[in-house]
């Protein structure tokens, strides 16, 4: 039956509509946000997946171009793979449904959130984020939800709710925060160095406006909800759980004790096989089960140190980071490079520069058509020990690659400042533990490597947790977390940020939420963390950045022409500006506003480049002196063009100081001459004297 519910979000309204489409899926709701409208759909395979070890749980975002009104570009005029910020919103919707489904869930559920209609005002990320919500609590899939969700600004030091186009272009932060009634679920920020206290009072202000979305929600649940399926529990059996930890649990105890990850890894994989065949006739076929159990005992032990001995399985304390090391100038033909080494995870960032045509365009629904600075990161299998090829960077890839931008965004100069186009890309060698933030660090050494006027060097570090199970009150934060506290731990909580303030955040948690307690926690602990870094290991490598590009940089030059002269500069479909290219082997970026960039492979060619520039878009005045070629030959002299458009005429009386009888005796067709503008007559025809150009006559090359 269809059904239409509606609230006030932010000022505005948000309606829910029902009953209507995509009814065989399990749960279905169109939202619309003003003009904003989006159809979110969850639909769960009615039997588990066979053989695998965790929740099959899939979130797509789909953006259809013509939500704004456009056609997709290229030779295939439909809609491809999923854009980078389509895949990092999917993300983001991800992150805080996943905690919410029963841990021994396993069958499939796919949420999709297809975008049918942008207006700019209303984010389609946050309708798209309730949507997703709606679709699982009014479905039969199990959930324990809803989640509301906003996007919290900060314009002229006042937080807004859901705040317009005009406003998030002067915001100072761009904050996506879901949560339950209780709890936050999930963090992602963006920020030009905000303080600790403005961002968790952000978070505050906004769990408020989430509860009034989540009490809206359950409202329609309430009268439209459907009772949940009961599902095949994947739970390990209690009787298998229970001789897998009669046999392995003081063993494990010492196999996971040790600071090196291969190590570890090797005494629980030795230690599991003991296991599976002491236990092989009591439970035949068990494999999967009893490295289940495993799995659960390691967690319990891991986080049993934690909580209960307040130490690590590594032996470090709660707040102390792991041996760091770093690096600049590893690539002598790179234009910059950092390593930053933590412990076991090793990240080495290369920073390249380009002209500003080689920004990257975009193709999507949002106002943002190109980006000058593009950070990518890798993750080959080597890092972690696999062998396994690239097939290419997936999700995880994009949205850590996405976090290293969005943490130096802030402090990259503005194009009027440094008018190159950046690209950074962090390859992990090693990885033991959030690398992400390692890519932050490693990228700031090779931006300031690189001579790149950053505002202040961004440093990254994350705090993990682990809460009582038995009593949730009880809880314990600790910084700088290893792959095997990620695993096992509640919570990876990234921050990165100058000594001034906060960057970037990304929240990832593996409970229902957590208290504002815990938050205020992990940004004092990433705090202290961050300034430690920047201290003791990055300023002592490089304490800002260099003052001269690396010579195989492109060297840049800069004119400004009048704008009426552009057309002469380009000229007929490009060719008088493909001819300069041609000629002195550089690249030329024109704006509207008469600014013209000549980035060079050298300083010789740049000023070449430059000369040709000025004598085509200035006004030709006599005494300036000009590398031409000979275009024709006349029995009085020859014409030489000595700018692309602009010809002259050397007398013959005017070739050589000494007589001259034929001009091919001193020229011919296609040679260079350096010449010297003697005047301009009232028609406009200019003479050139190539003897008064001559080494010795007093003048210089221009």
């Amino acid at each position: 039956m269809y059904k239409t519910f509606t609230m006030e979000l932010a000022g505005r309204n948000l309606t829910i509509e029902t009953g209507q489409l995509a009814q065989f899926a399990n749960g279905s709701a169109l939202v619309r946000y003003g003009d904003t409208v989006i159809l979110s759909t969850a639909t769960a395979s009615p039997a588990p997946r066979e053989g695998i070890d965790f929740f099959p749980l899939s979130v797509d975002y789909e953006e259809k171009l013509y939500a704004v009104g456009k056609i997709p570009g290229g030779f295939i005029k439909r809609e491809g793979k999923p854009s980078e910020k389509a895949i990092l919103t999917a993300r983001v919707i991800d992150r805080p449904i996943r905690p919410l489904f029963p841990k021994d869930l396993r069958n499939d559920v796919v949420v999709v959130n297809t975008v049918l209609s942008v207006d700019q005002d209303n984010s389609p990320e946050i309708a798209a984020m309730i949507g997703t919500s709606v679709a699982l609590s009014i479905s039969d899939i199990p959930f324990n939800g809803p989640i509301g969700g906003v996007v919290l600004g900060l314009v002229d030091g006042e937080i807004v709710i859901n705040p317009t186009a005009e406003q998030r272009e002067k915001s100072d932060m761009y904050v996506t925060l879901a949560g339950t009634s209780e709890k936050i679920t999930m963090i992602e920020a963006g920020a030009k160095e905000v303080s600790e206290e403005i961002m968790l009072q952000a978070v505050k202000k906004g769990h408020q406006e989430i509860k009034k979305i989540v009490e809206f929600i359950n409202g329609i649940v309430a009268e439209i909800g459907k009772p949940k399926f009961e599902y095949q529990s994947a739970e390990v059996p209690k009787e298998v759980y229970d001789a897998v930890y009669g046999l392995a649990y003081e063993k494990l105890r010492e196999a996971v004790l040790t600071d090196d990850k291969a190590v570890r890894d090797e005494r629980v994989s030795a230690l599991t096989e003991e296991v599976k065949q002491q236990l092989a006739e009591k439970f035949p076929e068990s494999d999967a089960q009893i490295a289940d159990a495993m799995y659960k005992i390691e967690r319990k032990i891991v986080r049993e140190y934690i909580l209960n001995e307040g130490k690590r399985v590594d032996g470090r304390k709660l707040d102390e980071i792991r041996p760091m090391h770093a690096a600049v100038s590893l690539l002598p033909r790179a234009h910059g490079s950092g390593l930053f080494q933590r412990g076991q995870t090793q990240v080495l960032t290369v920073a390249t520069l380009g002209s500003m045509s080689e920004v990257q365009m975009l193709d999507g629904v949002d106002l943002e058509e190109e980006k000058r600075y593009m950070h990518h990161y890798n993750f080959p299998g080597f890092s972690v020990g696999e062998a396994k090829t690239s097939r290419g960077p997936g999700r995880r890839e994009i949205g850590h690659g996405a976090l290293a931008e969005r943490a130096l965004e802030t402090v990259i100069p503005s194009e009027e400042e440094f008018p190159y186009a950046i690209r950074l890309v962090s390859e992990v060698l090693m990885s033991n533990g959030s690398t992400s933030q390692g890519s932050v660090c490693g990228s700031t050494l090779a931006l300031m490597d690189a001579g790149v006027p950053i505002k202040a060097p961004v440093a990254g570090i994350s705090c993990g947790l682990v809460i009582d199970e038995e009593n949730p009150e009880r809880f314990v934060t600790f910084m700088d977390i290893q792959g095997i506290e990620d695993f096992f731990g509640d919570m990876d909580f990234k921050v990165a940020g100058t000594k001034k303030g906060i960057t970037a955040i990304q929240m990832d948690i593996k409970v229902d939420g957590l208290s504002y307690e815990i938050i205020e926690q992990a940004l004092e602990l990433t705090k202290k963390g961050r300034w430690q870094i920047l201290d003791e290991v990055m300023l002592p490598v490089i304490s800002e950045p260099r003052k001269s590009l690396s010579p195989y940089a492109p060297k840049l030059f800069r004119l400004d022409i009048d704008t009426d002269k552009i057309r002469e500069v380009i000229g007929p479909g490009g060719k008088v500006i493909n001819r300069i290219i041609d000629e002195t082997g550089v690249k030329i970026d024109i704006e509207d506003d008469g600014r013209v960039f000549v980035f060079a492979p050298d300083e010789q060619s740049g000023k070449r480049a430059l000369a040709i520039i000025e004598a085509i878009a200035g006004d030709v005045q006599p005494g300036q002196v000009f590398l031409g070629k000979v275009t024709k030959i006349m029995n009085f002299g020859a014409f030489v063009e000595f700018a692309p458009g602009k010809e002259g005429l050397v007398h013959i009386s005017k070739l050589d100081n000494k007589r001259v009888s034929r001009v091919e005796d001193v020229c011919k067709v296609g040679d260079q001459m350096l010449v010297k503008v003697l005047d301009i007559d009232r028609q406009g025809r200019i003479n050139l004297s190539r003897k008064d150009a001559l080494p010795g006559n007093d003048t210089g090359k221009r």
